[in-house]
């Protein structure tokens, strides 16, 4: 009874070892999954961690490319206004830049308007005193682009006859898209309405009222249908009783036109070319007085 009872514990005995084996196996097993589980779940949440970083990412860059885009888009709109704002505000006399220019569209500057309140509070009672001959309404106030002696551009201004408007508009235009030397061009107002004044300063002017030395007629100038170019190197000559006077003064050194010099204007010349091909008639051919300066045109 005794040996049987033994091998009965002792077979007890071994199947709880053999119980212990199985079941820590199965542990062993179960934490082996169990720890590939989580790695395999630490992996998957780190990618959808990357995933999502640069989801962000590229959601910031392409707001922020966006918003410079917007930026961008908003201050070539501030520029484009900003140019075209200040067209009307530019001065004769300004510069204006090659980048303000190609911005607008060169067409812009060259235009044709009625005289304004303050282009003739300009000229009233300066270059325009109250008269019966010629009226207010006949006049035309031109904007227009010039090539100065510097070879830079700048904003010119005349006041013509409304009847030569368009031609002298398509002259001061072809004159400047071939980068032709016109040095000033201003209302003769801002020299008091003082031919001599204007023409020393080598001013470009057009419209000056006055009449014809012993008459009560408008002159050329007078009627807005003459414009003078370069005065001080293209002067007036008159010879009268053999003696000779030079407007300006300051054009003495420039009556030889047979000396070569800048700025002349001469057969051959756009200036004078534009201006025949226009209609007008040319003071440097006359006989009687060589007005080198001086171009102007009979109409109706």
């Amino acid at each position: 009874m005794g040996q049987e009872s033994e091998k009965k514990h002792r077979k007890i005995y071994l199947l709880l070892i053999i119980l212990l084996l199985v079941a820590g196996i199965l542990l062993g097993i179960l934490y082996f999954q169990s720890s590939q589980e989580i790695e395999k779940s630490q992996k998957e949440d780190a990618a959808s961690s990357k995933k999502q970083e640069h989801s962000m990412k590229t959601n910031e860059k392409t707001e922020k490319e966006q918003k410079q885009g917007s930026m961008q888009e908003q201050e070539s709109m501030k520029t484009n206004e900003k140019a075209e704002v200040n067209i009307k505000e530019m001065q004769a006399g300004d510069v204006v830049e090659d980048s303000v220019i190609t911005q607008t569209g060169m067409e812009q500057f060259f235009y044709k308007e009625e005289l304004t309140d303050e282009v003739f509070a300009r000229m009233d009672g300066v270059s325009y005193p109250q008269n019966a001959q010629i009226g207010r309404e006949e006049l035309c106030y031109l904007r227009v682009l010039h090539t100065g002696f510097d070879e830079k551009t700048y904003i010119g201004e005349l006041v013509v006859n409304q009847k030569i408007a368009d031609d002298v508009l398509e002259i001061m235009k072809e004159l400047y898209e071939n980068h032709y030397p016109i040095e000033k061009m201003r209302l003769i107002d801002e020299y008091g309405a003082d031919d001599e004044a204007s023409m020393s300063d080598n001013n470009t002017s057009a419209f000056n009222y006055r009449t014809i030395a012993g008459t009560n007629r408008l002159s050329k100038h007078g009627q807005g249908l003459a414009v003078d170019i370069n005065p001080r190197y293209n002067p007036c000559v008159r010879t009268k009783n053999g003696i000779t006077t030079v407007e300006p003064q300051n054009g003495s050194t420039y009556v030889d036109r047979n000396a070569d010099f800048s700025y002349k204007i001469t057969e051959g010349d756009l200036c004078l070319q534009l201006f025949l091909e226009h209609g007008f008639t040319w003071g440097g051919s006359w006989n009687s007085v060589k007005d080198y300066q001086h171009f102007e045109k009979a109409v109706e």
